[in-house]
């Protein structure tokens, strides 16, 4: 799943792009692909240089650990060099601490946007901002010694890159809070069975199964499959007879387009 030449490699990012498949690696394993403010504009710099042509992204990392989540020396006073640390944006306004996060939280939102579906191949610890960004991903397959923990409540903080409304539609109010509030583990075998998994595979076979799952995503045709997440991530906030509405109206645009008469 790689090309001739990355159009991102560097900050533990490499972005490579195959036609209609691009495949982000996470690429720092000496570290267990922990996580920096570097890191993080990298990562949503790939979101924004990705090739329109791109219909399937998977997102992978070199290593035993997929992440580690946060490097814990952004927590310290020194921070990283040239960066702030966490302790100095507490000490900034209410407004600009507000756009730091969010500015953080890029890296994470452009997985989920329309004209892409994301799959994130996930081996050994998946750590706090590592949790999150798996959960970022439409659909996830585990190597069998996957292991999710969200464990910024044992740090004092909370899951603030945008990891806590996906985690709730996965696996329901009551189970994120246990596994938020507790910071507890959880394995390959649970994550599949609760829904945080789609798939568990032997370690040795994950890149495959990633292969596998994204020529088959890629074999529908492009604007059906648009259509088809938009029209699923609306059910989660829609009524009943708003879906069936916006079902009719999906179709009615697909029927027109398969006729020659869409826009």
């Amino acid at each position: 799943m790689v090309s001739s030449a990355p159009l991102i490699d560097q900050d533990g990012i490499l972005l490579t792009v195959d036609g209609t498949l691009a495949t982000v690696t996470l690429n720092n394993p000496a570290k267990r692909n922990a996580q920096t403010f570097a890191f993080w504009r990298t990562l949503a710099e790939a979101g924004r240089v990705l090739p329109g042509s791109v219909r399937v992204v998977v997102l992978r990392s070199e290593g035993k650990s997929f992440s580690a989540g946060l490097d814990r020396q952004a927590l310290t006073p020194e921070g990283f060099d040239g960066e702030p640390s966490f302790l100095d944006l507490a000490h900034r306004t209410d407004a600009e601490l507000d756009a730091a996060i969010a500015s953080f939280q890029e890296a994470f939102t452009w997985w989920r946007r329309s004209d892409v579906v994301s799959v994130a191949a996930v081996q050994g610890h998946a750590v706090g901002a590592g949790f999150q960004l798996a959960l970022a991903c439409d659909l996830r397959i585990a190597a069998q010694d996957a292991q999710f923990a969200m464990r910024e409540t044992s740090l004092g903080l909370v899951p603030d890159l945008a990891g806590t409304h996906p985690l709730v539609g996965l696996v329901g109010y009551a189970r994120a809070l246990e596994i938020c509030a507790t910071g507890r583990f959880v394995g390959a075998e649970e994550a599949e069975r609760v829904g945080l998994a789609n798939l568990v595979v032997p370690g040795e076979e994950l890149d495959a199964a990633a292969r596998d799952l994204a020529g088959a995503l890629l074999a529908a045709p492009r604007d059906a499959v648009i259509e088809t997440k938009a029209l699923l991530r609306g059910a989660t906030t829609r009524g009943y007879e708003e879906q069936r509405a916006a079902e009719r109206a999906a179709q009615a645009r697909r029927l027109r387009d398969l006729v020659g008469l869409g826009d």
